[in-house]
């Protein structure tokens, strides 16, 4: 039984270290490259190209 707790709290922190990530690639993303008119969805919002880094780290955790 220890074994298989193991293997869960390495999952569960390999998901998290993801969108962690995720999350910060982000928002450098908006912050360095982000668009100033408005115009763009993602990138003009920060929450927006946090949230969109996010699920796209954790689309990458499960690859």
């Amino acid at each position: 039984m220890k074994i298989w707790e193991k293997i869960k709290q390495q999952s569960l922190k390999r998901i998290l270290l993801g969108v962690f990530l995720g999350a910060v690639a982000g928002y450098a993303y908006y912050y360095f490259i982000g668009c100033n008119t408005g115009s763009c969805a993602i990138t003009s919002n920060p929450v927006n190209s946090v949230l969109y880094g996010s699920f796209a780290g954790l689309v990458l955790v499960f690859k």
